[in-house]
Formats: structure tokens, C-alpha cells, sequence
């Protein structure tokens, strides 16, 4: 019998290990064996889930996955989006309800026109705010309350803002003026007794020198609890509202500008006791949570784990060429190795897996970062929904459909209209999603091969 060809090795400690590997199997018929083991492993690896699954019958899974965090994603997006609705309208109404009550005569939508000419009115308007603020117990409507720090409320403040000095004289066009700022506050506490009285300049020492007078600011907090999430089957939230009254001098022109702002901050209640079926409602709800953040971990490590067998094939493809046809692969070509799809999925379920755990934390009352979450579910949806454009590229009519769509919507006549140009995406993806489900039978031998696939996968 004769002696089996033994190859030497001539390996070197700076060689690629799968170069090396090629080197210690440099005969001829190994040449040839090795060759052909990389043109399966080519040609199964770029092979879609459909035939991969008719080559060796593996399932799509991350397929699967991606179908199934379509529908909870959307749904966890719907319901979210529903109970910050309620929070965004309560923040809004409040605002409103801030301008009717403290501005004199504010009437809805005039924001912008909103503001006072004479000096009487100035006083007018700053003495009705503080009488609404020291009667707001008994006036308002809400669940409005005093902020309290100890066992003390916060005042109200009264900061002029004026010039160090200015002595104006337009008749003789002489001025003299020091542009310094000074800032002069007067602070009134909530329990301030009005014996049936209203507060103004006979029985508070505040007077305004209107030609150095730079702007009037009321600062104040309040405090209210959100109770129409008990109907929707939520915890309420606490809310901090700190709201600044101002009168804009600044142009001197002789008319001052009034405006409202409101800075609102959201707290968990510290102490709470609902009755009924709040809370198994929301274990319910944090279930759910739950199963999308492990559909997500799956997704991710299927994903993360095909992003990684790219990488090797593609350093074992550029080992090949670089040692048997010494030749160097291009940048495009090692390219063609990772999956864009995958990585845009991987980072989908990392900002689901990060927005779902803010969401239980907020339905726990343990954070209240409803913006932060806002985006993070929205985004993490929008590409849910983009992935399902590659799967349902592998029909071949799907294909040129889908081109064909995206070229109506890229050519959309309004192109600055985004607004426009996201629905038809997002319609396109829900038209396209029978599709997808047929796909997916279709991959598993559900549906007969001999089945002729539609145009719209029925």
C-alpha cells in the first residue's frame, strides 16, 4: 500500500489562521476537496430561508421571530401610544386651564397678540395673577394644590428686572443709561390672609419704574395628580408644574408682551392605594413586557450569531483567494459577507429591549421618562417594519413589486413631504404583510411548491 502524501506545513507566527490551515493542506486533491467544501459553504451561506430550509430542511426561526415581534412591537407601540396620548392632552389641558385662570381676560388662541398698554393694566394683570394664586384652592376646578417643601409651601415671586440707571428723556433726544441688570424680588407666601380682600398697591409695596423697566416675571408651583389613567386601567401620575408669568418690556415700544410658560415634571405618586383591578391589569401588561424583551434577546442573538458566521467565512473566503490565486479580495466583495438586514434588526431589538424596560419601569412608577421611551419604541417599530421589506424580497414578484413601489414613493411629487412619504411605507408594509405569512409557509412546506405564488402572496 502505498504511503499517504503528507503535506508540510510552513506556517509562519504572523499567517491568518485560516491561511495557515490552507497551508497545511496544500496537495492537490485537498486543493480540490477544500475548494469545494468553501463553494457549499458560499453557496448555502448567501442561499435565502426558503432554500435553505429545501436544501437541508432548517427552519427560518429568525423568520419566524421577525413575525412575531411584528406583531407584538406594533401592539406594545399602540398601547403605550394610547397612555402617553392621555399624559401629553393632560399636559396640554393644564397649560390652558394656567392661561384662564391667572391671565386677565385670555381668551383662547391669542397667544400671540396677548398683551397690555397702559400702566394701570400692568398692575391690573400682576394683581389678578397673585389674587388667583393665593384663592386657587377655592376657584379651581382641578386637583390643583400648593408645591410644599417640608411642611412649608413654596411662595410666589415677583422679580422686576431693570436697568442700575436710566434717566430717558425723548423730548430733548438725551439719554443716560447703565445697561447693568438688576433684579428686585418679592416673595408671598400661599397662607398670606386676604381677610375677603384683593391684593393690590394699598396693601403690597411694589411699585415699577416703567422707564427702566426691563421685564416682569411671576414665578410659581404647582402640583397635580393625572387620575384619568384610573379609568384606563393605569396608575396615575404626580405631576410638578412650574409656571412663570412674564411681561416683556424689552423693546420699550408701549406695548408689553404677557406669556405663560409652563415647565412640567412627572413623578411617581409617593404614597398610593387604588382599589379594583389596577394592578393585575398592569402585571398583566409588564407580562407582556417580559415575553417581547426574550422574543427580542432570541431575535438578537440569532442575528448576532449569523452577523458572526459572515465574518468567519469571509476571512476564511479571503484566505482562499489570497493563498491559492494570490489574489486580494476588495473591500466590496468582503462587504458582500455582512448582512445589512441583520445588523439593522440587531439594532431594532436593542432600542425594543431598552424601550420595553423603560415601559415596565414607568408602568412600575419607578421612572416617568415618557419622551425617552416615546423614541425609542418608535424607532425600534420603523425598523421592525423595515426588515420585513428583505424577507419579502425573496418572492420573486414581491421583489419587483416592492422595487416598483419604493420607486413610486421615492418619486412622490411633494419629496420635502416626509410626513406623505412615511405612510406610504408604512402602508406598504401592512399591504405586504399577507405576503410575508405566505412566505413563511411557504418556507416550511405548509404550502405546496407546486403552488404558483401571487402577486400578492394568496
Amino acid at each position: 500500500m502505498e504511503n499517504p502524501e503528507v503535506a508540510v506545513s510552513s506556517c509562519s507566527p504572523h499567517d491568518d489562521e485560516n491561511l495557515c490551515s490552507y497551508k497545511r493542506h496544500s496537495s492537490v486533491s485537498q486543493e480540490g476537496l477544500l475548494e469545494d467544501q468553501l463553494r457549499r459553504k458560499l453557496k448555502f451561506f448567501f442561499m435565502n430561508p426558503c432554500e435553505k430550509f429545501w436544501a437541508r430542511g432548517r427552519k427560518p426561526w429568525k423568520l419566524g421571530i421577525q413575525l412575531l415581534k411584528i406583531v407584538m412591537v406594533t401592539v406594545q407601540l399602540v398601547v403605550f401610544g394610547l397612555s402617553n396620548q392621555m399624559v401629553v392632552a393632560f399636559k396640554e389641558e393644564n397649560t390652558v386651564a394656567f392661561k384662564h385662570l391667572f391671565l386677565k381676560g385670555y381668551m383662547d388662541r391669542m397667544d400671540d397678540t396677548y398683551a397690555v398698554y397702559t400702566q394701570t393694566d400692568v398692575y391690573d394683570q400682576i394683581f389678578f395673577a397673585i389674587n388667583q394664586y393665593l384663592q386657587l384652592p377655592n376657584i379651581s376646578v382641578g386637583n390643583h394644590a400648593y408645591e410644599k417643601r417640608g411642611a412649608e409651601e413654596t411662595p410666589l415671586a415677583v422679580c422686576q428686572q431693570f436697568y442700575k440707571r436710566g434717566i430717558i428723556c425723548p423730548g430733548n433726544d438725551t439719554f443716560d443709561i447703565d445697561p447693568e441688570i438688576v433684579t428686585d424680588c418679592l416673595y408671598i407666601e400661599p397662607t398670606t390672609s386676604l381677610d375677603n380682600t384683593t391684593m393690590g398697591k394699598h396693601n403690597l409695596n411694589f411699585t415699577l419704574d416703567f422707564p427702566r423697566l426691563v421685564a416682569v416675571q411671576l414665578t410659581f408651583n404647582l402640583k397635580a395628580i393625572n387620575l384619568q389613567t384610573v379609568r384606563h386601567h393605569e396608575l396615575p401620575d404626580c405631576y410638578d408644574f412650574t409656571l412663570r408669568i412674564v411681561f416683556d418690556n424689552k423693546a420699550h415700544s408701549g406695548r408689553i408682551k404677557i406669556s405663560l410658560d409652563n415647565d412640567i415634571a412627572i413623578r411617581e405618586c409617593k404614597d398610593w392605594h387604588v382599589s379594583g383591578s389596577i394592578q393585575k391589569n398592569t402585571h398583566y401588561m409588564m407580562i407582556f413586557d417580559a415575553f417581547v424583551i426574550v422574543t427580542c434577546l432570541a431575535s438578537l442573538i440569532l442575528c448576532t450569531r449569523s452577523v458572526i458566521k459572515g465574518i468567519w467565512l469571509q476571512r476564511e473566503f479571503v484566505s482562499f483567494f489570497l493563498y491559492y490565486y494570490k489574489k486580494e479580495v476588495s473591500f466590496s466583495d468582503q462587504m458582500e459577507f455582512v448582512n445589512g438586514w441583520y445588523i439593522l434588526i440587531i439594532v431594532s431589538d436593542v432600542l425594543t429591549i431598552v424601550g420595553s424596560t423603560l415601559k415596565m419601569e414607568i408602568q412600575a412608577k419607578s421612572l416617568t421618562s415618557y419622551d425617552v421611551c416615546s423614541i425609542l419604541l418608535g424607532i425600534s417599530t420603523m425598523l421592525v417594519w423595515l426588515g420585513v421589506i428583505r424577507y419579502l424580497g425573496f418572492f420573486q414578484k414581491y421583489n419587483v413589486r416592492i422595487s416598483w413601489d419604493l420607486h413610486i414613493v421615492a418619486s412622490h411629487p411633494n419629496t420635502a413631504s416626509s410626513i406623505t412619504q412615511c405612510n406610504e411605507v408604512l402602508l406598504l408594509c401592512c399591504y405586504d404583510l399577507p405576503g410575508l405569512l405566505f412566505l413563511w409557509m411557504d418556507c416550511t412546506g405548509t404550502v405546496p411548491r407546486e403552488v404558483p405564488h401571487s402577486e400578492h402572496g394568496f
